[in-house]
């Protein structure tokens, strides 16, 4: 992707504001892109939290778009911070308090993650090792003469994707 492509996509400019009108449009498009991953991130653990994993899986394109723009928006604003600040300073203001508003529901929303993905894990383990215990004469090893067990055997145990 290049540098073009990836300005068209973004709701507001990444270049140094040179007015007011540029920085008050730039901090307003980040404000608006800030609430909206704010919404999203809130129904996301609303979701997880009411056990509708499935549902709240659906909102990860959306959630990782707008994860790209505020990423790229608040190293923007970094950068220009000066400009920002000295072109539209009640706008810049508002920008850091919704900014300081996000950091809560963020770690509030990593917290939920992190205890469905054990929970998940937990629930996971439980059933493999109860898999297991059914055949608990099952030989997993080389019998007493060096020979292996015999018979066919059927496929048992569960896969798990550890890359949630």
């Amino acid at each position: 992707m290049n540098a073009q492509t990836e300005k068209a996509k973004l709701p507001f400019s990444v270049e140094r504001p040179t007015s007011p009108v540029e920085a008050e449009q730039f901090c307003n498009a980040l404000t608006r892109t800030m609430d909206e991953l704010l919404s999203l991130i809130e129904s996301e653990t609303d979701l997880v939290r009411n056990g509708k994993l499935r549902d709240a899986s659906t909102l990860q394109p959306e959630k990782a778009r707008l994860i790209h723009e505020y990423t790229r928006g608040m190293m923007s604003a970094k950068d220009h911070a000066v400009a920002l600040g000295n072109l539209s300073p009640a706008a810049t203001q508002t920008l850091r308090r919704k900014h300081a508003e996000f950091q809560p529901v963020l770690r509030i929303n990593l917290a939920v993650l992190s205890t469905a993905r054990e929970v998940a894990s937990d629930i996971v383990s439980t059933v493999a090792k109860a898999v297991g215990a059914q055949q608990p004469n099952r030989t997993t090893t080389y019998g007493p003469n060096g020979g292996t067990p015999t018979g066919p055997q059927s496929a048992h145990g569960i896969a798990i994707n550890r890359s949630l």
